[in-house]
């Protein structure tokens, strides 16, 4: 409660995952007095999830459909998630996402994984076309 008292977010991911008392129990923390955080649910779903807890439900201040990422917005949408990609050849980002990530931003997280597991193996590595299809290869059949 102490940490809620400070102003900040809080981002729950995959809360069409929270149980209805976990999700009344969240409604409780922000009802308290002194709570100055904002609390953030994200995940596909997550209206039905909040639909079950009426009461957290009345709260919400805002809803709003993430969709994938726009093909030319890649680039740069990655070089602000992960300075890894800084240095990336736009197209050949803009290739992958094409083929492989098709704008799903978890995609993204997952091949930012990757490269960065590489590049922290071998730091004088640019992350070229190769090194991201090896990245790519790692994810398997289902990225």
């Amino acid at each position: 409660m102490r940490a809620l008292a400070e102003p900040g977010v809080l981002f729950l991911d995959d809360a069409q995952r929270l149980t209805p008392p976990l999700l009344d129990y969240l409604r409780q923390v922000w009802d308290a007095p002194g709570c100055a955080a904002a609390l953030v649910l994200c995940g596909a779903g997550s209206e039905r999830a909040l639909a079950r807890a009426s009461a957290l439900r009345s709260r919400v201040l805002t809803w709003h459909q993430v969709g994938r990422l726009d093909g030319s917005g890649v680039p740069q949408t990655l070089s602000l998630f992960h300075p890894v990609w800084a240095q990336a050849d736009a197209d050949d980002v803009a290739r992958v996402d094409e083929q492989m990530a098709r704008g799903n931003f978890r995609t993204w997280a997952k091949i930012t994984s990757h490269v960065y597991a590489a590049r922290e193996r071998d730091p004088a590595r640019r992350v070229d076309r190769e090194l991201i299809e090896q990245a790519c290869a790692r994810l398997g059949p289902y990225p």
